[in-house]
């Protein structure tokens, strides 16, 4: 590397990196709503976890520490080499969706779900179509667990259960109950949300990813608050038989170096003016220029989940459907990392 662009990286981290969750990282309240790796890995988080990830002091439970990458401001990473062809393979004309708000979309609930749970709630078992790559159990789901789409859904079904007294999340894919109480489901993890724990490279989670998926939601009450202070979660059309840190899977046949890796990290540029977006729309928007998103799923060109509540308003959320692909670029994340087998970044 030459000295200048030494000097150019240090720079560059120097204003980018983890910063600490605030109060709205906290956990939500009360009713709230097959793979080429291109890095190694580590266990489930939590449940047979091979790395000893840095993990997070004692006290209130915080989705991941504030070293995770998932918290980590990009707002000031160099812009990735790959960028144009990835945006241009999902979409530099389609516009961005907020796949998250309140009421029924389609006779539908809309968004994605978050079951509180709390200390007592007794483990179920779960049978997993894909039992290799998903974390065993007991899952600490109650019989009256939200599903994505509603009980009848016909869709990817998860299951997000916040266990706020052991610090965990649990999470599945495509998931049904018994009517014993047990569940069945495509697949499942559990993640420690007090570590930096990754899952094994290769291993996929309720998402295509290998990620948490709670990790990437916007919730009601952090723009509430006026502050989401981590990445979000997104989908594209079509991806790489690939996958960048923090990912641990790809869900794609196809070598096309055109196609974005599972896991690759975007922003809203910073000359996208948000300054006259609704208070919802522009908390949104502000993480994505600051925290970014992560490609998490193959799914709808620039389809951003969010928890299902009754808090969103959707006329305020809709604003967010004036940007388009272009308004976004992807970033090397790279940069940020400790280790290729931990979620823990660069300060």
């Amino acid at each position: 590397m030459k000295r200048s662009a030494a000097l150019a990286v240090v720079a560059v981290l120097a204003v980018s990196g983890c910063s600490s969750p605030g109060k709205g990282s906290a956990a939500p309240a009360s009713g709230t709503p097959s793979a080429t790796g291109a890095t190694g890995g580590s266990g489930a988080g939590g449940l047979g976890a091979a790395s000893q990830s840095a993990s997070a002091p004692s006290g209130a439970c915080t989705i991941f520490p504030a070293d995770n990458v998932w918290h980590a401001d990009v707002s000031r990473l160099p812009v990735h080499r790959d960028s144009a062809a990835w945006v241009g393979s999902i979409g530099a004309q389609a516009h961005a969706h907020p796949d998250f708000g309140s009421g029924l979309i389609d006779g539908a609930p809309f968004g994605i779900p978050v079951t509180m749970v709390g200390q007592g709630q007794a483990g179920v078992k779960v049978s997993f179509e894909y039992a290799d790559e998903s974390d065993k159990g007991p899952y600490p789901i109650p019989r009256n667990a939200k599903v994505e789409g509603g009980p009848n859904a016909d869709g990817d079904r998860h299951v997000i259960v916040h266990d706020t007294a052991a610090c965990k999340v649990y999470e599945l894919y495509a998931a049904r109950p018994n009517a014993d109480g047990s569940w069945k489901a495509g697949s499942g993890a559990v993640f420690d949300l007090r570590r930096n724990d990754l899952r094994k490279a290769g291993w996929t989670s309720a998402d295509a990813a290998g990620l948490s998926i709670l990790a990437g939601l916007p919730r009601a009450d952090e723009v509430t608050k006026g502050r989401i202070d981590h990445a979000i979660r997104f989908t594209a059309p079509r991806t790489r038989n690939a996958y960048v840190w923090p990912a641990r899977h790809a869900a794609s046949s196809s070598t096309d170096a055109n196609l974005p890796p599972m896991g690759a990290r975007f922003r809203l540029k910073a000359s996208v003016d948000i300054s006259k977006f609704p208070a919802q729309a522009r908390v949104v928007a502000q993480a994505l220029k600051q925290y970014g998103a992560v490609l998490a799923d193959n799914g709808s060109p620039w389809f951003f989940s969010g928890t299902q509540d009754d808090r969103w308003s959707n006329d305020q959320l809709n604003a967010l459907k004036g940007l388009k692909g272009s308004d976004f670029e992807a970033v090397d994340a790279s940069l940020l990392m400790v280790d290729a087998n931990s979620a823990r970044c660069k300060p």
